[in-house]
């Protein structure tokens, strides 16, 4: 406590000049990424807010980060407005929940995503994504416009469901993409509009989302109810929902119940694909604007494949299709901002802390720092060249966050990332479309705001 009275106070921190009632709240309504960074660039790595009558504050300096996410992150807890309106969507799932729950959830659910576990999912990886370039074929050849973000979710939908659930959903492709961007929107303005109405009221928003949710749950009940009829006797797929149905209480002995298990596989839908979606997009946008990387890329993926589909073994020799990727979330990292609660008195950066403020962890600010990053905004993957190694504190990037916490398919994702990527750029150039807009816009996770329309060609 000495060193909480030592500090300098909350106050002391610079902020940004807001409204008398409002505060700092209509800037964070307009466009949420483009205030933190401005403010970062403004005020410093430690900046403070005010959202009405929250107090808020920013940290960018990735030593503060890890303070936040492994020293003392017990003090910062996933009590916020945010993660209440996702619960909705993904019930008391691995990013929700908390305490005890979430470590005997966490730790069924980690043996699904060990490393050699995961390598068994690679030939599905490349076999979905060789299935898509094979369909693009004849757009290809007429040229024709299309959503690349829009298939990407189609792509990496049908990989979850392939390899964590052993489900075929593609048909559902369309739904569950539609129900989870009306769920992702209304998270995200439960975080803007602090005086929305509560969920249960009957407005159309909070019906449209109840519809949106509906629709998510039949598809997922479906699956879970259909392994729950499998013949006595018969083996079980060795995927992630067979080790959550089969996993018991030390103490009671009880397995999960439906809604337990509803939750997490919810939590694989979003967590499962849309991040990866989105990374893969912006991906295909960057090297469609930036021709030598992707000459590059292209030069790679001669030597090593010659044609053929990549394998798990290829992986590691794909050295600069990592790099893509990798600088392509520190630009545009999935899962751009998440929020914490302060719980106790902490300081940070010299500052006292007090209980109950609220915390913003950016990593779309953070990999844009000068102090790491020179020439933030460039596209160069050369950053994360293995050859080249550029000493950078830990959580300098961290797409995938850090600590307990961490996500625990990252392993999985850059898998599916470098294989989707390597099996289609095998075979075409992507090429933006004059005067569609690109623009990131926040739904919790980043996606394009109005699509990634792009028109391919072959390459041989």
């Amino acid at each position: 406590m000495n060193q909480v009275q030592e500090a300098k106070p909350f106050r002391a921190i610079a902020r940004p000049p807001g409204s008398l009632i409002l505060g700092n709240l209509a800037e964070f309504r307009d466009d949420i990424l483009t205030m933190l960074l401005k403010a970062q660039q403004e005020y410093g790595d430690v900046v403070r807010f005010r959202f009405a009558h929250q107090p808020g504050a920013l940290f960018s300096e990735p030593e503060d980060i890890a303070h936040l996410l492994i020293k003392n992150h017990r003090n910062y807890r996933k009590k916020t407005r945010g993660y209440a309106a996702m619960s909705a969507l993904i019930g008391n799932g691995l990013v929700t929940s908390e305490g005890d729950f979430w470590l005997r959830q966490r730790r069924i659910a980690q043996p699904s995503f060990h490393k050699k576990r995961i390598a068994g999912f690679a030939t599905s990886m490349a076999a979905a994504a060789e299935r898509m370039a094979k369909d693009w074929a004849p757009r290809a050849k007429n040229q024709e416009a299309f959503d690349v973000a829009d298939e990407m979710m189609k792509l990496t939908l049908q990989i979850v469901g392939e390899t964590l659930l052993s489900a075929d959903v593609s048909s559902n492709a369309s739904e569950v993409s539609g129900a989870l961007d009306i769920a992702l929107h209304y998270v995200l303005d439960r975080i803007r509009f602090p005086f929305m109405l509560p969920q249960g009221f009957p407005t159309a928003r909070n019906r449209e989302l109840k519809r949106a949710i509906a629709i998510l749950n039949q598809i997922v009940m479906r699956i879970i109810a259909e392994r729950r009829a499998a013949p006595e006797g018969a083996e079980a797929p060795a995927d992630l929902l067979t080790m959550l149905m089969e996993a018991r209480d030390e103490e009671s002995g009880e397995g999960m119940t439906d809604v337990q298990l509803r939750d997490e596989v919810m939590t694989m839908f979003l967590a499962g694909h849309e991040t990866t979606a989105n990374a893969l997009s912006w991906t295909w946008h960057l090297l469609g604007q930036n021709p030598d990387c992707e000459a590059r890329l292209h030069a790679e993926l001669d030597e090593v494949l010659a044609g053929r589909t990549p394998t798990f073994e290829d992986l590691p020799k794909l050295v600069y299709t990592r790099m893509v990727i990798d600088e392509s979330m520190r630009l545009y990292p999935p899962v751009p901002l998440v929020a914490r609660m302060s719980h106790e008195a902490d300081v940070i950066s010299g500052y006292q802390i007090p209980p109950n403020l609220f915390i913003f962890i950016c990593p779309y600010v953070t990999h844009r720092h000068p102090k790491y990053w020179p020439d933030a905004e460039r596209f160069d993957p050369e950053r994360f060249d293995p050859q080249n190694p550029i000493e950078r504190p830990r959580f300098a990037y961290f797409p995938f966050l850090g600590g307990p916490r961490q996500c625990i398919g990252n392993t999985f994702a850059i898998m599916e990332a470098q294989l989707c990527l390597a099996t289609i750029a095998s075979r075409y150039r992507l090429r933006p479309v004059a005067g569609h807009p690109v623009e990131p816009e926040l739904t919790i996770t980043q996606r394009p705001r109005y699509g990634l329309k792009m028109t391919i060609e072959p390459r041989s």
